[in-house]
């Protein structure tokens, strides 16, 4: 493939090691040069919803993209000097990479000192042939369960995956628009398919911008996607969601932090319904028992 074709696919070229930040500098950086934008809203994230337990052991997984490589390295700083003891392991999963988008993976790691297990699987190819049109969605679902199961045959006891601050405003508001629900993204949560398995998302408060501007800094040339399956395909809604997302914040202040806010700040006294538990519920419920008064 050539390299306009490998840029499409989501990925730069290998970067010479001399063109690097020297791997001290870079760790360095996360505790110091960007400490407020990144170090503490890490640790904030893990303090405010107990991420990080006693005896915990993690599956950080690494897709090669700019925000697992940033919560790798801070899950070592974080292993360093925490005085909570738990164990970490490093996960990456082939889904079917070009060969050179793997290696691209596998130099930023051994660059990184960071110790990572790579396993393969066939997720593009079955997801194309059994959701060609919308293989995202599809994609997105084998890859959280492929990563769940290497998990729980490591013996852990949590998942960590990189999504952001920005990822979890943009889902709020795909599922307004384009589901008809209010649901977000929780920073923790408990699978249904792996007993004794949690979902963790440690970069819950950290802004998709200061990713980049640490990633920028390194010097390091971090994958994308890398989807081999619909790479030369229109992009999908969540695109719209985040430029759409970007526009209003030209008319609203802070309207990042009052999307993000609103998860926060539900007021079931004034919403038609609501489902807890698999079960739905209707205002009119607690409307004839209460004799609800006027709520606006």
């Amino acid at each position: 493939m050539s390299e306009n074709g490998l840029a499409g696919l989501g990925c730069n070229l290998i970067v010479p090691d001399e063109d690097k930040k020297d791997l001290k500098e870079i760790e360095k950086s996360i505790t110091k040069r960007y400490r407020k934008k990144l170090w503490s809203k890490f640790i904030k994230a893990i303090k405010a919803y107990n991420l990080v337990e006693e005896g915990d052991k993690i599956a950080v997984a690494i897709s090669g993209g700019k925000d697992s490589i940033l919560m790798a390295k801070m899950f070592q700083e974080l292993k360093r000097h925490s005085p909570v003891n738990f164990e970490v392991v490093y996960i990456g999963m082939d889904p079917g990479y070009h060969e050179t988008i793997r290696d691209i993976l596998l130099d930023n790691a051994r660059y990184l000192e960071i110790p990572i297990q790579v396993f393969d699987s066939q997720i593009f190819e079955v997801a194309d042939r059994i959701a060609s049109d919308y293989p995202c969605y599809m994609c997105a679902r084998m890859r959280r369960g492929a990563l769940y199961g290497k998990a729980e045959a490591l013996g852990c006891n949590k998942l960590a995956l990189g999504h952001h601050f920005d990822d979890v405003i943009e889902t709020t508001m795909m599922n307004i628009l384009c589901s008809g629900n209010f649901k977000t993204m929780l920073p923790r949560l408990k699978s249904t398919n792996f007993d004794g398995l949690e979902l963790i998302r440690p970069l819950y408060y950290i802004r998709e911008e200061d990713i980049i501007r640490w990633i920028k800094y390194t010097g390091l040339a971090p994958i994308n996607c890398a989807c081999t399956v619909a790479a030369s395909r229109t992009g999908n809604k969540r695109y719209e969601i985040k430029e759409l997302i970007s526009k209003l914040s030209d008319n609203f202040s802070n309207v990042e932090k009052s999307i993000f806010k609103a998860a926060e700040n539900v007021n079931i006294d004034s919403v038609l319904g609501w489902q807890l538990d698999g079960v739905k519920h209707t205002f009119m419920e607690r409307f004839d028992k209460d004799d609800l008064g006027d709520l606006e």
